[in-house]
């Protein structure tokens, strides 16, 4: 990579390392309310994933490159295993870094993501986020647009001269995408030794079923939580449900 210091929020919190990973176009510091009750199980940090937030635009968009990232910056942590936890393509790239890192993930959390969308085009991805009115007028413009998760997608936009634009360059956004329509993921599930749990929105656009799979495959053992009437952001969407299964996810976790 390397991990450099501007790639990476460190949230506080002392101990465990946390480690915390945001979704598709996002940044590390969409965390910001999560990480704030966080620090009490021990020492928090968020990565913005390459391409995304101050991370530099590059390729490769390769799926086990961004885990890689996930695993060096633990290492760089030099606080022993980390729990990770992941939001969507961050829950991804959890998985995968768990899997090709096992020495490196005490426990993992992943939510809203499956691991097999094969044959989903980048086309969804471009009609949605090219219909968006960028630039927006104004971070209240953001918000009123995206409404419930509109402090989320505030994080996600820079201000430039005629208003505010992603951060995230849409066509690489289109290219972390277009891999997961073509590959499977579940290997790495089966490769998974540490515990996870999945927090699946009762409003998800992904496949039916596969989150439950997920957790009942993984050979670490997994729990499966569904938040009802939750969308994809399920932790801004559903924040006290949310940090309750996290937060018995990591007192068996910790406990070890």
């Amino acid at each position: 990579m390397s991990n450099s210091r501007e790639t990476v929020v460190d949230f506080g919190g002392r101990g465990v390392p946390v480690v915390l990973l945001h979704g598709l176009m996002g940044r590390a510091t969409t965390w910001w309310r999560v990480a704030r009750w966080l620090t009490v199980y021990g020492h928090v940090v968020g990565l913005d994933a390459r391409g995304h937030g101050r991370a530099r635009r590059r390729g490769s968009w390769c799926t086990e490159e961004f885990a890689d990232d996930v695993a060096e910056l633990i290492t760089e942590l030099d606080e022993g295993p980390a729990v990770v936890i992941g939001h969507s393509m961050g829950g991804l790239h959890g998985l995968v870094a768990a899997a090709r890192h096992p020495e490196l993930v005490r426990g993992l959390v992943v939510e809203d993501m499956a691991p097999d969308l094969r044959g989903r085009t980048v086309e969804v991805w471009r009609e949605h986020f090219e219909s968006w009115p960028v630039p927006f007028r104004c971070l209240a413009h953001v918000r009123e647009f995206f409404g419930p998760t509109g402090d989320y997608f505030a994080e996600c936009v820079e201000e430039r001269e005629d208003g505010y634009h992603l951060l995230a360059d849409l066509d690489d956004l289109y290219a972390i995408a277009a891999e997961w329509g073509r590959r499977d993921f579940f290997g790495a599930v089966d490769a998974v030794r540490c515990p996870v749990l999945v927090v699946e929105a009762g409003d998800t656009a992904m496949p039916p079923g596969q989150q439950a799979e997920l957790a009942a495959r993984v050979p670490g053992g997994g729990r499966h939580v569904v938040i009802p009437g939750a969308g994809h952001v399920v932790h801004d969407d559903a924040p006290d449900e949310y940090r309750g299964a996290v937060e018995a996810f990591l007192s068996g976790v910790l406990d070890r």
